[in-house]
């Protein structure tokens, strides 16, 4: 997001911001809106930009734009660069790729589901017995 032909493609504007502050709050416009449009970046690729719009249901409009606010600091250009770190955490998340299990994964849950398996045997042939103990021959 750092280089300027990424940086077109985000609509920033600014609000007044919320919370204390006092006349600073009622003068001045620092808390920074940003908006991302997902699809159109097509430096990300089609997977990663279906998983930023999955994760981000609630964040994105009609209009497929990521909208990311901040009112942190009293400063427009603080927030401004808090927006823009927050979007690329988003993108960064979204990046990243589930750990390969190895080998000695597979086996070690392999040899828990085994041993789950076994126990649970043993329990049903305890309970079976226990009932096959209480039953009355009537003959």
């Amino acid at each position: 997001l750092a280089n300027a032909e990424n940086s077109q493609r985000l609509t920033v504007s600014y609000s007044k911001s919320s919370g204390p502050g006092g006349q600073h709050v009622n003068k001045v416009s620092t808390k920074a809106e940003v908006r991302f449009h997902v699809h159109t970046a097509d430096w990300i690729s089609e997977d990663i930009r279906q998983k930023i719009v999955e994760k981000n249901k609630t964040r994105i409009n009609k209009s497929g734009e990521l909208l990311v606010t901040s009112e942190v600091s009293r400063s427009q250009q603080r927030n401004l660069l808090d927006c823009i770190q927050k979007i690329s955490a988003i993108i960064a998340e979204a990046s990243k790729r589930p750990r390969e299990p190895s080998d000695e994964d597979v086996a070690l849950r392999a040899a828990r589901i085994e041993k789950r398996n076994k126990e649970r045997l043993r329990q049903k042939k305890i309970l079976s017995s226990v009932k096959n103990s209480r039953r009355v021959d009537f003959d």
